[in-house]
């Protein structure tokens, strides 16, 4: 498969890491080619962090890896979804997801 069609807009593209078991959204990451060819050849979620400047293996330091079965594209082949089983929390703030904080909630109609 070409994998340069997808950073065609940009050199890094989002990607949404979802449970596979739960449907549940984990987290938000950004991958480069080769972070994408790496989750590829691995089976693990691998991402290039925009503070660093570097790849990064999601778990590579915490033992919280998440084994990717799965990789969707949206449409337009510039967002993809890195659908797998996590070990352990995936935020680093130690819960099981990153969304984990209500920013607004619609209020029930009496």
């Amino acid at each position: 498969m070409e994998l340069n069609k997808f950073f065609v807009k940009a050199p890094l593209i989002p990607v949404i890491c979802q449970d596979e078991r739960t449907g549940e959204v984990l987290m938000l990451g950004y991958a480069n080619e080769e972070a994408l060819q790496l989750t590829m050849d691995t089976g693990t979620a691998w991402f290039f962090s925009r503070s660093r400047q570097k790849l990064w293996n999601k778990g590579e330091t915490s033992g919280n890896f998440i084994f990717v079965s799965k990789i969707l594209s949206d449409c337009d082949d510039d967002t993809l979804i890195y659908v797998g089983i996590p070990k352990g929390p995936v935020c680093h703030t130690g819960n099981r997801t990153c969304f984990y904080t209500t920013l607004w909630e619609k209020e029930e109609q009496a």
